[in-house]
């Protein structure tokens, strides 16, 4: 009797593959996937963390008060004392002001790049959806905002309204909304004519309801990818303008700011426009290949990659069906 059992337990069927194997992944997971395999995405994306990180961080990672002045100690060499990167003409620690400015920078190039994707999404899907005149109005809008030179209107603005963070981020916004407009209407144009549109106007579901239930949803990738790419030109439009003396004012800083302060003294000590000058250009170009990472990881066009395990267990799951 125990041998019968034996041999009955030994010719038992294999344990069936869990199902999760088999469930599919969904459109973010094979986005990420895809994104995680582009070197210069997943580097860009470990640089700009670390900066935010550093940015957040910064109270207790500055060894000076960024505002700090002495007098005595002013235009040091790098690694003289404390000061690792030396101080500027009033005597302030040059690397505790590049990591304040780093917050201030940041947080311009993420609020505008928000605030102008949210003006644009609602322009824009307003605009595509309903066409007719309110299409025409809106976009002969956008057509004036792009006539006008986006540097001279920001300086324009600022030198009526003055500049701080807040107008700082308005006056940025409101130059860098046209271009999600035009990306989210040329959707919109072709994403109203859906059967899936039609069918929701049938079952009696208002047009503010498939606007943001249906068609915003699936203008999300492009939204993002654009938005990525709008805080590197947020951080170069604040540099620029805090260069030319417009944008973020003494006691703040920003890197435009420490720009602008040390071309005074680039005979003197020249690495004090290079720290800064360094930090914008790492962090815009990190930003640039999160952005084509995520284009390129968003694209359907793109040929899907699998992981060696998952093609391994593929193999095993239609080798067995076949048999």
């Amino acid at each position: 009797m125990s041998a019968q059992l034996q041999s009955a337990s030994n010719t038992e069927a294999p344990a069936s593959p869990s199902p999760l194997s088999d469930k599919p992944l969904g459109p973010w997971r094979m986005a990420w996937n895809k994104f995680k395999r582009n070197p210069f995405a997943m580097s860009g994306l470990v640089v700009l963390l670390l900066f935010i990180v550093g940015a957040i961080a910064a109270p207790w990672i500055a060894p000076y008060d960024p505002a700090r002045q002495d007098l005595l100690s002013a235009n040091l060499r790098p690694f003289t004392g404390d000061h690792v990167l030396g101080t500027d003409e009033l005597g302030r620690d040059i690397f505790s002001r590049i990591i304040f400015s780093g917050r201030i920078s940041l947080a311009i190039g993420f609020a505008v790049a928000a605030v102008a994707v949210t003006i644009g999404s609602f322009i824009g899907a307003i605009s595509g959806y309903f066409g007719g005149w309110t299409d025409i109005i809106f976009m002969r809008i956008v057509d004036v905002m792009y006539s006008v030179p986006t540097l001279f209107l920001n300086i324009l603005i600022g030198a009526i309204f003055g500049t701080n963070f807040m107008l700082m981020i308005m006056i940025l916004s409101f130059t860098s909304w046209m271009g999600v407009a035009r990306l989210v209407r040329g959707n919109f144009l072709q994403l109203r004519e859906m059967q899936y549109v039609e069918a929701a106007k049938s079952m009696g579901v208002s047009s503010w309801g498939i606007i943001f239930r249906h068609l915003l949803r699936n203008s999300t990738f492009p939204i993002i990818v654009n938005a990525t790419l709008m805080v590197g030109g947020a951080i170069l439009a604040e540099s620029a303008l805090s260069y030319l003396g417009l944008g973020i004012q003494s006691p703040a800083t920003s890197w435009g700011l420490m720009l602008s302060n040390a071309q005074e003294f680039m005979l003197l000590d020249p690495m004090q426009g290079v720290y800064p000058g360094v930090c914008i250009l790492v962090v815009v170009l990190a930003v640039n290949f999160i952005g084509d990472g995520i284009r390129d990881a968003m694209d359907p066009r793109q040929k899907a990659q699998l992981s060696p395990r998952r093609l391994d267990q593929w193999r095993a799951k239609f080798s067995k069906s076949t048999k």
